[in-house]
């Protein structure tokens, strides 16, 4: 017997004989892939490197690099040596441009980081696998591969067009999110609810299609970043679970890009998940820490139960992260952390849900749910008239506003 395999078998002996309380909470991450909602690395391809990746050092501890190292890049938290530490089994690469009045050519950006995560992962065929199923992320796993899925975050990359939904599918993606910051013509964005005097659409009979769509083609319905009501509105619209890619709970931190108890009990009832956001903002008020995020991760199973929850971090998509989980290498303090408080709650067979049990049981249900509608056609509807109208309506009252602001700062300083 060789020394590795001699080291093995004593390794599992020593382990099966440990008290079960004293197994720590990693040990979940060793039987079932971690698989983080949303990573927003393509997004800082484009920004640093304007996607050419040729001599991109992913297989490096970039930790340290003059561009992508932590005292250059806040938002940069994500390498492979990093990504292997923290025991990270699957990864939902946000494909992701910005949205707004004023932003150009959305669509072909859209389609540019698709390919740029496509490309990055074979550029790395030893350590990634480009995965677009279920079980796709076990196979990968078993391989000691990161299994790599695409997630669209924004309807925006979609310019109102079921056409253009299809085709990303086709390209990969599975999953899209409604909206991003911006609402659309068809649906209105988070920030609206901290906002009263804005016009709200909720999700229009145009959005409600496009939701229906996502459920024939198997993709997942991603609603973090919109409304609240819009929240309501997919979920009873949806032939399928539903997803948040990377949400917190709203009853512990007041934030509307977080999810209301409401809405969590919606979740459990439609059979979705929500994965926990790491970032500071959505967590707390201030010198936010590790512990904050596994008080939201315990107050959704406080009221929807173990196996609504997920992880979503958010890595490479913003600058604050809580103390203890400041980049991919850090999941498995979370989970040992968790273990620790309350091993009650939190066996090791809980912990492989938050993992990624619970996605792979959601991505498999919306599979089934697509292989239910093969009979139905792709739907052919156009978006409204009226819908755009009420939108151009919206986007000429903010330009409005923005001008009268300029004219306002521009009096002041000559004052």
């Amino acid at each position: 017997m060789s020394t590795y395999l001699l080291f093995l078998v004593i390794f599992a002996s020593a382990v099966s004989v440990l008290p079960t309380r004293d197994i720590p909470g990693r040990v979940a991450l060793d039987n079932f892939p971690l698989i983080d909602g949303h990573n927003d690395l393509a997004y800082n391809l484009y920004n640093k490197l304007h996607n050419q990746i040729y001599n991109f050092s992913f297989h490096k501890d970039l930790s340290q690099d003059s561009l992508f190292g932590s005292d250059s890049c806040k938002s940069c938290n994500t390498d492979l040596v990093r990504i292997k530490k923290g025991k990270l089994g699957a990864q939902f690469w946000s494909a992701f441009v910005d949205c707004g009045p004023h932003q150009d050519a959305i669509v072909s950006k859209s389609f540019e980081q698709v390919d740029v995560i496509k490309r990055l992962i074979d550029k790395y065929p030893q350590d990634m696998e480009f995965v677009t199923t279920a079980d796709g992320i076990e196979d990968a796993f078993l391989r000691k591969r990161l299994a790599s899925l695409i997630g669209l975050e924004g309807g925006h990359s979609i310019d109102n067009k079921l056409a253009l939904l299809r085709q990303f599918y086709q390209l990969g993606a599975r999953y899209m999110t409604l909206t991003q910051s911006c609402s659309l013509p068809w649906a209105d964005a988070s920030p609206v609810d901290s906002q009263p005097e804005a016009n709200k659409v909720d999700l229009t009979n145009f959005g409600k299609k496009i939701v229906l769509e996502m459920n024939r083609l198997g993709m997942m319905v991603d609603l973090s970043h919109v409304s609240h009501n819009v929240m309501v509105q997919a979920i009873d619209t949806s032939r399928a679970p539903v997803i948040f890619s990377h949400s917190s709970a709203y009853s512990v931190f007041p934030h509307h890009r977080n999810v209301k108890d409401d809405v969590i009990l919606k979740i459990k009832q439609n059979g979705g998940i929500i994965m926990v956001n790491f970032y500071s903002a959505f967590l707390g008020e201030r010198h936010v820490t590790i512990k904050d995020v596994a008080r939201h991760i315990n107050h959704i199973v406080d009221v929807a139960g173990v196996d609504y929850v997920g992880i979503g971090s958010d890595f490479d998509g913003v600058d604050s992260f809580p103390k203890g989980l400041e980049d991919v290498s850090k999941y498995p303090d979370l989970f040992d952390l968790l273990r620790e408080k309350n091993q009650t709650r939190w066996t090791i067979e809980n912990l492989e849900k938050l993992a990624g049990r619970n996605l792979y049981r959601v991505f498999k249900k919306v599979e089934e749910v697509r292989d239910t509608l093969l009979h139905e056609r792709p739907d052919e509807s156009l978006i409204p008239d009226e819908d755009l109208a009420r939108a151009a309506g919206s986007v000429k009252k903010y330009s409005k506003l923005l001008t009268f602001i300029t004219v306002v700062v521009m009096y002041t300083l000559r004052v």
